[in-house]
């Protein structure tokens, strides 16, 4: 049992810190495939995925579960802990053989670190195309959220390099000794790879998605490709054995300008995804004056 499971709860990143801003803004959407194909790129993780996930039978309610549980993360208040807790008893049974026949289990503490620790170098990458470029102090500042939030998430300090400086070696250890192209990173990279229409929203949306769905995968099954090389860091990128090209590069910096044009533009119903939009309103009602 991990020691969050029997101390105080952590609280989560204060209003304001720079993943206040970034988790629900709706530029994460295009990040997270990035992220998630660098965590199951680690045999263990990628042999949980492949075992126990429903991503093949579930993929647009796996995606939607998943990006609530990042936003309570961070604007979860009280209930953050609380997710923390949920996600590791969904992990506990987690356990088997990976691909290079080791056992695995899904909180032992390297495995679940690694998991936590690709969202850093992600929001850097993604940054650096779909925003402005951090500062040092705020890129500092966003490590030490982060960590917070694997406190959150029952991740030990002593699994979780405590700073950027510490941070660096071990990630280019990782991507040496742990970091290769699995079954499911193939799987979720590979264009021909079949996806089920959406089913969330109104029935007539639902219908009429049914019907153009062969003529909306493939080149949704592009972009997807596109945004998870473009927007993972090279070096990860590399590790993967991801191709990226000169004109792919070009692609995604003029993508990235139009982005960085119109995001910043739209309203606040529009940018921020709902959880954000409910804590950011709440957060302002906080702080009128009485």
């Amino acid at each position: 049992m991990s020691s969050r499971d029997t101390g105080p709860d952590p609280a989560p990143p204060p209003p304001g810190g720079v993943l206040w801003s970034e988790v629900g803004d709706i530029r994460v959407l295009l990040t997270l495939p990035a992220a998630l194909t660098m965590q199951v790129a680690h045999p263990a993780v990628g042999a949980g995925v492949d075992d126990y996930s429903v991503f093949r039978t579930d993929p647009w309610g796996r995606g939607e579960r998943s990006l609530r549980s990042m936003q309570l993360w961070v604007y979860g208040g009280d209930v953050a802990a609380a997710e923390g807790r949920r996600l590791r008893r969904l992990h506990r049974t987690i356990q088997g053989t990976d691909t290079r026949g080791r056992r695995y289990h899904a909180l032992a503490g390297h495995t679940y670190a690694w998991v936590h620790a690709t969202g850093f170098p992600v929001f850097l990458q993604g940054r650096k195309y779909l925003g402005r470029p951090y500062t040092e102090a705020q890129e500092r500042q966003l490590y030490a959220e982060w960590l917070q939030v694997g406190r959150i998430l029952g991740i030990s300090d002593r699994d979780m390099p405590q700073s950027i400086e510490e941070f660096w070696p071990y990630y280019r250890k990782m991507l040496a000794d742990e970091i290769e192209a699995t079954p499911v990173v193939r799987e979720l990279t590979d264009l021909d790879t079949p996806v089920p229409p959406p089913d969330r929203g109104p029935a007539p949306v639902r219908l009429l998605l049914r019907v153009l769905w062969p003529v909306l995968l493939p080149p949704m099954a592009r972009f997807r490709r596109f945004v998870t090389a473009g927007l993972m860091p090279p070096d990860a990128r590399e590790a993967i054995g991801l191709e990226w090209t000169s004109s792919q590069e070009r692609a995604l910096r003029r993508f990235g300008l139009l982005v960085r044009a119109v995001v910043p533009l739209l309203p606040e119903r529009l940018r921020y995804l709902p959880l954000a939009r409910e804590a950011r309103a709440h957060d302002r009602i906080r702080r009128l004056p009485v």
